[in-house]
């Protein structure tokens, strides 16, 4: 098991760095849009959609293997002044809902993505069901994590769970 756990970490950190390249990459292509359009005043298009495909890369790649569950963000005002019991019931409900509706669509949006190959980016000519394939993955993580969810909520065990839980998950330290 430990060659096992080292793998996933190893595999784990290449994310992190795939993404780190992806956002790096970003940046460096907005800051040559910004000298070439306002300093040199010839604007460049390619720009502005590498921009758009890795900021969607980026966002959609994250979420699928980089940021981890106690990474995300919630607006929990609701679900933090509910008893645990209730909590439990809203982590199974939203969870399946979230997996059912991300089940269902899912052959439509791998027909939309594989039927996307006919159609080419503007500028860099990027075949778009290259520029979409990242929500297969992103859309398998969030069936993933919601079926995880439900499953904790199912069986109690849990941390966020344990009694004063919710006081300790904030670190306004």
């Amino acid at each position: 098991m430990p060659s096992v756990t080292r793998s996933i970490e190893f595999l784990y950190s290449r994310a992190e760095n795939i993404l780190a390249l992806v956002l790096a990459s970003l940046f460096v292509s907005f800051l040559i849009q910004i000298v070439f359009r306002y300093v040199l005043n010839l604007p460049l298009g390619w720009t502005v959609e590498y921009v758009s495909i890795a900021w969607l890369w980026g966002i959609l790649f994250g979420y699928a293997f980089v940021v981890k569950e106690d990474d995300v963000i919630r607006l929990d005002i609701v679900y933090g002044s509910v008893p645990v019991a209730v909590q439990r019931i809203m982590d199974v409900f939203s969870g399946l809902v979230c997996a059912g509706i991300f089940l269902w669509t899912l052959p439509d949006v791998w027909d939309y993505v594989t039927f996307m190959s006919i159609e080419r980016t503007a500028y860099m000519q990027i075949r778009f069901d290259y520029v979409f394939m990242i929500y297969i993955p992103f859309a398998l993580s969030v069936i993933i994590r919601s079926l995880i969810s439900a499953w904790h909520g199912l069986n109690g065990n849990h941390p966020k769970y344990a009694v004063g839980a919710a006081s300790e998950m904030h670190d306004y330290d």
